[in-house]
């Protein structure tokens, strides 16, 4: 068990840097090289994205981080009297819902909501324009959180006996 928790902790610190990485990458590279295309490549354009982000690499990523998130989680409140266990549990809850549920309750749902708009028509210009400001911004959120939970897990290690 004394070496499976250091390990955990260090993917979970990378699991996390790389997703607030790759959110990051999406706030301040895609996202705005889709707000200066017509809305309709604008649109078409996330339509495709969001298909392609679906694939096996991203979600091994993405939900494997929020397992060992769960599980060092728990580990924390088990032993909060032992050093770094605070900056465990803050790194997880970060994961966990500055990634995992601003996920599932804000940026699924939009796209989702995209998935059905017709790029050509006058409604998907008008839901374009309003889905780049409110996507982008809750993926701020995602991107911040991804890297202080990176920290946190990083902190913890280094307070680790």
């Amino acid at each position: 068990m004394d070496r499976i928790m250091p390990t955990a902790v260090f993917l979970a610190a990378i699991g996390s840097g790389v997703m607030g990485g790759f959110f990051y990458g999406f706030s301040n590279v895609v996202m705005a090289a889709l707000g200066r295309l017509t809305p309709q490549g604008g649109t078409a354009a996330m339509q495709s994205i969001n298909v392609t982000v679906l694939n096996p690499i991203f979600f091994i990523l993405f939900f494997g981080t929020a397992l060992l998130a769960v599980i060092l989680a728990m580990a924390a409140l088990l032993n909060l009297s032992q050093p770094g266990a605070y900056m465990l549990l803050a790194g997880s809850l970060l994961y966990l819902g500055g990634i995992i549920l601003v996920t599932m309750i804000f940026n699924v749902p939009m796209n989702e909501a995209l998935a059905v708009v017709d790029p050509a028509s006058p409604a998907g210009a008008e839901h374009w324009t309003g889905y780049l400001d409110r996507w982008t911004a809750w993926n701020h959120v995602r991107t911040i959180t991804g890297i202080i939970a990176s920290a946190c897990f990083v902190l913890a290690l280094r307070m680790a006996p």
